[in-house]
């Protein structure tokens, strides 16, 4: 399955660029995510949180580097995926590049996604519509890593601070509100 997104962050594609280069930060982006361990510069084992209703789903993630360009602002990670209790996997190249736009950046990812299992039944004709809500919230924690901080409360670190914890993204409140835009979505084609 492809699934396309796009956003844009009010920085420089110099400062994005950065900052999506900078996996370990990165990674707490993804709504549920935590990173691991960083195995070297271009790979990293992560620890991913799903709830879908009453069902809690806790993948081990392997994460690598396949490509990067700076030239081009052009990066492909992979992702693979194990429930870890058996119920299913998931496979994902994640290619995303920058441009300049508007004085900020569009990123736009395009990820490549195999899902088997039980996580695939679970996900069924969701996929789509989850996966541009997890794109907005992601996008607003890249965005907030990427604002500068008000003069009157400059950091004494260098560094944006982290998320704390990762919290499990809540299948239920994405279900619904993917359900939501699977129903209405032919109305709004008309209008």
């Amino acid at each position: 399955m492809k699934i396309e997104n796009s956003f844009e962050v009010a920085a420089p594609p110099e400062a994005a660029w950065e900052l999506l280069m900078d996996v370990p930060r990165v990674i707490p982006c993804m709504p549920g995510a935590t990173l691991a361990e960083t195995v070297d510069d271009d790979h990293w084992k992560a620890k991913m949180a799903v709830r879908l209703g009453p069902i809690a789903l806790n993948f081990d993630t392997d994460i690598a580097r396949e490509a990067s360009d700076v030239e081009a602002r052009r990066a492909v990670l992979s992702a693979s995926a194990r429930e870890a209790k058996g119920r299913g996997s998931a496979q994902a190249t994640i290619e995303s590049t920058l441009a300049a736009q508007n004085g900020g950046t569009r990123v736009d990812i395009v990820t490549e996604l195999a899902l088997t299992g039980p996580v695939a039944q679970y996900g069924r004709g969701m996929v789509q519509s989850v996966a541009g809500q997890l794109t907005a919230s992601f996008a607003s924690c890249l965005q907030s890593q990427l604002a500068p901080p008000a003069e009157a409360e400059q950091p004494v670190a260098a560094t944006p601070p982290r998320p704390s914890g990762a919290v499990p993204v809540s299948g239920l409140r994405l279900g619904v509100k993917a359900l939501v835009d699977v129903i209405t979505k032919p109305f709004r084609r008309r209008r």
